[in-house]
């Protein structure tokens, strides 16, 4: 909004009030938001293997060091998984392995000093291992990363480091199924730090619906800054549920504000790993009163005088329909941008019987996953979205769409001949 129109609205009076408010929520869901998660598609990851390897150049000691990475870290996955160490030629890891995680690099002429980490595809790997690649999951949680600095509390308001850090963080080895809004939208409206302070049962319901999550989990941390650029310490409090329930309070410190980002990193770690023994523990319950839906009030018929209306109303049973149940199916979608997610986000939403849709894995530049909860078979969604222009391939509990149907249009009318004569 303009300081021109600002002072023109100003002596409007009631106007005024009423625009002013509208600019207050403008200006809490403008700026520069958003941190989209990375892709949880469940892999396995090893970190913190140490590389010090020497080649002929910088190229080929740089990729010495990931080959002898891919062998160290199958290892270790195989004494995490089986209990015993295992080897694999170089060809079948390159097969076995989907990407290398640089989580510090140093490289010279001829030398590469680096500390890695490698992520396994999980159904290849476990099938080779001879374990399940399967992990037990929690109900889809909502999370909500709060960090206080300087006495304010952000969330979805401005990008913060720490929402940064829980959208850096790889889901695939954690047995809480997070679901972790990427901060646009109407997210700063839903979600902020006064908010997280509601305790009504009635709007968290509403929330969770909106993201197809069950409950909710809010990490904080309190960052405390000795001085600009110096040492930085944080307090952090993993809480569970509309109560706040307490799961772990700790404080990490660094030595300079450069390191911040890896200061925020171990504590979203530590926080999963309380999270996980709460509900190996049974302490992460779903409140009872979240699942809770209330019954819809239905009107009772009004009493007639006559005997006789009162005789055939008791004869005939009186039934009020019901809402269908909505189920939950994922629905792939190519996203080559940031604004064709949120497009397709709203395109599915504005389908009649869709309840809530989210995005749950973004791949900019590739295939994103939505989780929508549709009230209706998959068949009838799937007719939907073709009535829509979407071109549909249905599989198990699965839909991709892309942009265009397969149907050509209909050819145009002949018309007639040049030079014949019009009747």
């Amino acid at each position: 909004m303009s300081t021109r129109r600002f002072s023109r609205t100003v002596r409007l009076g009631l106007a005024a009030a009423l625009l002013g408010a509208g600019g207050m929520v403008y200006a809490q869901i403008e700026g520069d938001r958003g941190a989209a998660p990375i892709d949880s598609s469940g892999s396995f990851e090893v970190s913190g293997i140490d590389v010090d390897v020497r080649g002929e150049d910088a190229e080929s000691a740089r990729e010495a060091g990931w080959r002898l990475a891919q062998r160290l870290g199958w290892r270790m996955l195989a004494q995490r998984l089986a209990g015993r160490t295992a080897s694999l030629s170089d060809s079948a890891l390159n097969g076995v392995v989907t990407g290398i995680v640089i989580e510090n690099e140093q490289i010279g002429p001829e030398r590469y000093i680096a500390r890695l980490g490698v992520l396994f595809d999980r159904g290849r790997a476990g099938r080779i291992l001879g374990v399940s690649g399967q992990v037990r999951r929690s109900p889809p949680m909502l999370v909500v990363p709060v960090q206080w600095s300087g006495g304010v509390g952000r969330v979805f308001e401005r990008t913060t480091p720490w929402q940064e850090a829980w959208a850096r963080f790889r889901t695939g080895n954690s047995s809480i199924d997070y679901v972790r809004p990427r901060g646009t939208g109407a997210d700063p409206l839903l979600m902020n730090a006064g908010q997280t302070g509601r305790r009504g049962r009635g709007w968290w319901r509403e929330v969770l619906d909106s993201y197809g999550a069950e409950d909710v989990l809010i990490p904080e941390v309190q960052l405390i800054r000795s001085y600009p650029g110096g040492p930085i310490t944080g307090i952090f409090t993993a809480s569970h549920g509309p109560d706040r329930q307490q799961i772990a309070r700790f404080a990490l410190r660094v030595n300079s504000g450069d390191a911040l980002g890896a200061l925020l990193d171990a504590g979203v770690e530590r926080i999963d790993r309380a999270y996980q023994n709460a509900l190996a523990s049974g302490v992460l319950e779903t409140d009872a009163l979240l699942a809770f839906r209330p019954p819809e009030e239905t009107e009772e018929p009004e009493a007639e005088e006559s005997d006789e209306a009162e005789a055939s109303a008791a004869e005939t049973p009186v039934t009020t329909p019901t809402a269908p149940a909505a189920a939950t199916y994922s629905v792939q979608v190519d996203t080559p941008s940031a604004q064709a997610v949120t497009a397709s986000e709203s395109a599915v939403r504005g389908i009649p019987g869709v309840r809530s849709a989210s995005t749950t894995s973004v791949a900019l530049g590739g295939i994103s996953v939505l989780r929508v909860s549709y009230e209706g078979s998959i068949a009838s969604l799937r007719s939907a979205l073709e009535a829509r222009g979407w071109s549909v391939q249905e599989g198990a509990g699965v839909l991709r769409i892309r942009r265009g149907g397969t149907s050509t249009p209909p050819p145009p009318p002949p018309s007639a001949p040049e030079g014949d004569p019009a009747e």
